[in-house]
């Protein structure tokens, strides 16, 4: 995968503009872009990231993951099984490191957003996330989840004594880990609509 320094300067010479111009639309200085553009600075925001691919014209995927023919599209999110990952034809993405730097992950993830008219918890409708795979737990934060036959998300986290434990976005409830209850994945990188 093409690193995403040079990535930015390509999309910013395809849309003719200078680093003085790009910084302008940015929001930040023009040694800034320098600075991502040579991978001096690797830890480039969300929110950075989006107002780049605004400036940029071009999409938040194509800043992520370059221009090519296997380009992931974002698959729907559902909350009937099977988890969209399990189609044949998904396609996987690389997230680069300076996208996810709090993140202790490495591996596949795929582009999500939820399917029209369907709700979920700390993603709106719109929203686009990417997602690890993953039965087990990794580290506290989002994870998808399935739950008596559906899938949610929830914020797990370990009890005291290591035991998982669930929580829904605007709930104080704490919920414990039933047999009827597995990870399916984690979220490692979530872009909201109103954003984009």
């Amino acid at each position: 995968m093409d690193s995403l320094g040079p990535r930015i300067k390509e999309l910013r010479l395809e849309a003719n503009l200078n680093k003085a111009a790009l910084a302008r639309r940015v929001g930040v200085s023009d040694v800034t872009i320098s600075y991502w553009e040579s991978g001096a600075i690797k830890q480039i925001g969300h929110e950075r990231l989006v107002a780049l691919a605004e400036a940029l014209g071009c999409p938040l995927s194509r800043l992520i993951e370059g221009e090519s023919s296997g380009r992931a599209k974002p698959l729907y999110l559902r909350s009937d099984p099977p988890a969209p990952w399990q189609d044949p034809g998904a396609g996987r993405i690389e997230m680069p490191f300076e996208l996810v730097p709090a993140q202790e992950w490495e591996g596949d993830c795929f582009l999500l957003t939820p399917v029209p008219g369907e709700t979920f918890d700390f993603i709106a409708a719109g929203d686009l996330v990417a997602v690890a795979p993953t039965e087990i737990f990794r580290q506290t934060g989002l994870y998808l989840v399935e739950r008596e036959g559906r899938h949610c998300i929830r914020r797990v986290s370990q009890g005291p004594t290591g035991e998982l434990q669930f929580q829904a976005e605007e709930s104080d409830e704490v919920v414990g880990y039933t047999p009827d209850t597995r990870l399916l994945g984690k979220l490692v990188a979530r872009w909201r609509a109103e954003a984009l």
